[in-house]
């Protein structure tokens, strides 16, 4: 006789360690999927100072392209734009890409279309896909990312033969909110899996809540770059998704519980 119960993951105590403001996607995909999601921010965005910003909103015309490695990014190099009385019809002129399925929904949802499409939406792919549409040799990119973002995209560009302006417009700093009632939980093995979505939020929850209990406790990663982050803390990486998107994580975890 077949069931028609739907899989589900039992109550499972997950703790989703991404920004407040960026949680809720994959709160409510483990919800759905019957999971216990806990929050738990290991860090909080913080704006840098908008005056790097101001000559370079001004002249964005001398730009063949924009990369924007988050929505983060995105958000606040907007909001930059609206301090300066500039639109997105400044660039109107110049070619777009994001790093990552978010940051794509981000520059779409400010009607953005991304000038390139990468088969990968990790900055290798990114970078590929630039290169490979043979229009960044001698023009000039922006690189907009997070202070300490990985440079793999402006090393390679420049190697391409492009000049690039890297320009840091926020930062993540560590959130130990609640860091000492998690790592009591994940002590008492309260905690079934703790979910990481960048090597930044890896780095920040073991500093948290210590390397011993940050051990204590499988790790479900976005992807590769997360998960070698996660491996060289010494974390056990159990599940990595396939693509890099909250689904695909939850698809992953879904098939590491056998369901």
């Amino acid at each position: 006789m077949s069931s028609d119960r739907t899989p589900t993951l039992g109550g499972r105590r997950i703790v989703v360690t991404r920004s407040s403001d960026q949680a809720s996607e994959l709160v409510k995909l483990l919800a759905d999927r019957g999971a216990e999601p806990i929050e738990m921010p290991v860090t909080r965005i913080e704006p840098l100072d908008f005056a790097p910003l101001r000559d370079i909103i001004a002249r964005l015309g001398d730009y063949r392209w924009v990369v924007f490695t988050s929505q983060n990014g995105v958000r606040i190099f907007w909001d930059a734009m609206t301090t300066y009385g500039a639109g997105s019809r400044a660039l109107h002129d110049v070619s777009i890409v994001g790093v990552g399925p978010a940051t794509a929904s981000a520059l779409e949802e400010r009607g953005v279309t991304l000038s390139v499409r990468p088969s990968r939406f990790v900055a290798e792919g990114v970078l590929d896909a630039m290169v490979s549409s043979g229009k960044v040799k001698g023009v000039r990119v922006l690189y907009a990312a997070a202070e300490g973002a990985r440079d793999v995209i402006p090393k390679g560009l420049e190697a391409a033969g492009a000049m690039v302006d890297r320009v840091d417009i926020y930062r993540s700093v560590p959130d130990t909110t609640g860091a000492a009632a998690m790592r009591a939980r994940i002590e008492q093995e309260e905690i079934d899996l703790v979910t990481y979505t960048a090597g930044s939020a890896v780095r920040a929850f073991v500093s948290a809540v210590g390397a011993s209990a940050a051990r204590h406790v499988g790790a479900a990663s976005i992807g590769p770059v997360t998960s070698d982050v996660a491996r060289g803390l010494g974390l056990d990486v159990v599940v990595e998704a396939k693509q890099p998107t909250m689904s695909a994580l939850v698809d992953g975890i879904m098939d590491y519980y056998g369901n």
